[in-house]
């Protein structure tokens, strides 16, 4: 995995996801065979491994059939169906597979647990026919089934898990509440999605390790002058493999997102045009412009110091005799950008 090559300080993404998937009557029995691992082969699924099925474990066992459970939570809700009603929701938690990688199983557990207290914090749990993880097939995921009723006790699917614009809710909320617990999640949805308001924890983690290389090339530059620069150079030279393209991943992990920098202001300005407009709620408003002022200036001190430490780490590059160049760039370099090695500009990650 690239991630993990020599000298290379990029952590992947770990990524928050949950995903809905509803289902009439002839599926649900489908479902519960690849769920409850009732088949004796899976060819429609290489993954699965049935040699380690028996690793895999119940946070809600079934006490019924999928089909006979949910036919009889809509018959005591007093509903009635059509022969194209949706009967059963299938919600799949998971994350992305670097977040489970070296994790023992109680703590894989500990995840599937705190993904199933959120979903029972926004629906009945006696709603949930089956809860079953999956150990067997290359991510640990987590099989959520459950009869879609309201509160008031109507069958709908389409109002518990909604549009395009709630299917964003429940994906932010489910962020939100894993965070909490797993601070190196972020949210799993795309960027045209997202906006790329939040800058996550792994990015500030490499930024530190980048300073950490910066301070060390620092000091390997320190006295070199035309004398000692040849046998500088070598161990110099060895040092730029790792350095140089870990400050282009940086920029470009910067650029991805660049909204988390500009957000905020935009958001001040709505704030504050509001309150100058809307004289009747003026005091309230004033009071959330103020708020998003003081968050505001945290987020900038956390930003700013991201952008200022990049630009430390990007200008020592400037500071290599032409000696040590010389001697570095004659020699073949199959995955480095030379153009790293000119001088940089202020700014440079945000363009």
């Amino acid at each position: 995995m690239k991630a993990k090559e020599k000298g290379s300080i990029a952590i992947e993404p770990q990524y928050a996801i949950l995903r809905f998937a509803k289902y009439k009557g002839p599926a649900i029995g489908q479902i519960e065979a690849h769920n409850e691992r009732t088949k004796e082969q899976y060819a429609s699924n290489p993954d699965v491994d049935l040699t380690r099925s028996k690793d895999n474990f119940h946070l809600v066992t079934p006490e019924r059939k999928y089909r006979q459970e949910a036919e009889r939570q809509i018959k005591a809700a007093g509903c009635r169906t059509r022969a194209d009603s949706v009967r059963m929701v299938e919600a799949l938690f998971t994350a992305s597979p670097e977040f489970f990688c070296g994790k023992k199983p109680e703590e894989v557990r500990v995840f599937f647990r705190e993904a199933l207290d959120f979903f029972t914090a926004h629906q009945p749990g006696e709603m949930i026919i089956s809860a079953v993880v999956h150990m067997d097939e290359k991510t640990p995921h987590m099989h959520l089934t459950f009869v879609p009723l309201t509160l008031d006790g109507r069958l709908s699917a389409k109002e518990i898990v909604g549009n395009k614009k709630h299917l964003s809710w429940w994906q932010d909320e489910y962020w939100k509440h894993m965070v909490k617990r797993f601070p190196e999640l972020e949210r799993g949805e795309s960027a045209s999605e997202t906006g790329r308001d939040h800058i996550p924890p792994r990015l500030f983690k490499e930024m530190t390790r980048l300073t950490r290389q910066m301070q060390k090339l620092t000091e390997l530059l320190t006295g070199i002058n035309a004398l000692n620069a040849k046998s500088r150079a070598a161990e110099i030279q060895a040092f730029l493999e790792q350095y140089i393209p870990n400050v282009e991943r940086m920029q470009t992990q910067l650029k991805k997102y660049r909204g988390a920098f500009t957000d905020t202001v935009a958001e001040n300005k709505r704030l504050k045009a509001a309150v100058e407009h809307l004289t009747a709620e003026k005091q309230e408003l004033e009071k959330q412009l103020k708020a998003a002022a003081t968050e505001s200036i945290q987020k900038k001190l956390r930003t700013g110091k991201l952008q200022e430490d990049y630009d430390k780490a990007r200008s020592i590059l400037s500071q290599i005799p032409p000696e040590v160049l010389r001697y570095y760039t004659a020699i073949p370099h199959s995955q480095l950008d030379r153009t790293a090695l000119n001088r940089p500009r202020k700014g440079d990650a945000l363009e």
